[in-house]
């Protein structure tokens, strides 16, 4: 299914008084690699009419980042359901020529209808283009 990988700059605001980035920034860093991943979406989409909506968010902590940290987000479709679908994340650091997986999670995102202010069926099309094999 489609991934996407996006670059994190760390800000010095991210930072905690014990030195790492605080844990809350993480949810911060995942929304940006979800809006990018859209961004690369040759898709009709009016997300005043018909968008998503984010139901669930999980993170799973492994290991802290600093602020020198070089840091990416890899962003996956792992699930297509009727009217929802979820995306897998993991941000990684650099460390010298090693790439450490710091923090992985999922994010259940719900089509939805602002109008009727209710969920609906993702359109055949996201189903499709989100269950595309992409290079990253």
């Amino acid at each position: 299914m489609r991934t996407d990988t996006v670059s994190i700059q760390i800000r010095f605001s991210d930072i905690d008084w014990m030195g790492h980035v605080n844990n809350a920034v993480y949810l911060n860093y995942i929304e940006k690699a979800r809006i990018d991943f859209f961004k690369t979406a040759a898709l009709k989409i009016d997300w005043r009419q018909i968008g998503i909506i984010l139901a669930r968010t999980e993170i799973n902590y492994k290991m802290p980042a600093l602020l020198e940290d070089d840091l990416y987000v890899k962003t996956r479709c792992s699930r297509i359901g009727t009217k929802s679908f979820d995306l897998s994340f993991s941000i990684f650091k650099k460390l010298k020529a090693e790439t450490i997986e710091i923090a992985n999670g999922l994010t259940v995102l719900v089509c939805y209808d602002y109008s009727k202010s209710q969920s609906v069926e993702l359109p055949q099309e996201w189903k499709d283009w989100l269950a595309e094999e992409n290079s990253i």
